[in-house]
């Protein structure tokens, strides 16, 4: 898996940290509030979307919202930085893998649809933060997964050719910018995606239940 990889880039959630299950309580808890029913196939919607499209996908299902998009990113935010900052651990043997990638000098980047303060938090809770040579949204890049813009941005930023970059990601749409970016993709299994695992499968080159399999060379190659 890692022959000839020059630079790892990870999306975040679900993929190094727990935190999937965060937004449907969040998106539960807000509804409520504001007396909303949740259609059919909602959050497939949403699936790769960044941070700011999720907002603005909100107000196009809801249009009787009160909010400007930014109001409801800043709504969104509140509810969820505590969370962020104080509660969710890195996946099983992420740390250790984080750790030992950075020592052999392989360079580290983050390519996520979450708001950058709301990962680097989450980051720095787990204590990796400074591990990350580079970090970009998917808002920062103007454009959601799977279009391949984050990657292509936190490739370029740490100079390294795309064919040379391993992704890990945790939803198709997900595994599909690493690989609309010319990069080699290892799918990460996670509660949240797992009736779609099928389909990651079907889209990744790679497949870890945690990343104690790539310690334990019992990682899948697809």
């Amino acid at each position: 898996m890692l022959e000839n990889i020059e630079a790892i880039i990870f999306d975040v959630d679900g993929t190094l940290i727990d935190s999937m299950w965060i937004w449907s309580d969040i998106d539960d808890l807000f509804l409520e509030k504001y007396h909303l029913t949740q259609p059919e196939h909602f959050h497939k919607g949403m699936e790769g979307m960044s941070y700011s499209e999720t907002a603005q996908y909100f107000l196009d299902v809801f249009p009787t919202l009160p909010h400007t998009r930014e109001e409801l990113e800043q709504e969104w935010y509140k509810m969820a930085y505590e969370i962020y900052t104080t509660q969710i651990p890195l996946k099983k043997g992420a740390y250790d893998f984080i750790k030992e990638m950075y020592e052999r000098g392989i360079k580290l980047g983050i390519a996520t649809s979450n708001n950058r303060e709301l990962a680097e938090g989450t980051l720095s809770h787990n204590q990796v933060l400074p591990y990350f040579s580079s970090i970009w949204t998917s808002g920062e890049a103007k454009a959601g997964k799977p279009n391949p813009a984050v990657y292509l941005r936190v490739a370029e930023s740490l100079h390294t050719d795309p064919s040379k970059c391993l992704v890990f990601e945790d939803v198709p749409n997900g595994i599909l910018a690493g690989k609309n970016a010319g990069m080699k993709v290892c799918a990460v299994d996670d509660p949240f995606s797992r009736p779609q695992e099928d389909k990651k499968r079907e889209l990744a080159d790679y497949y870890i239940m945690d990343y104690e399999d790539i310690k334990n060379n019992t990682y899948e190659v697809l």
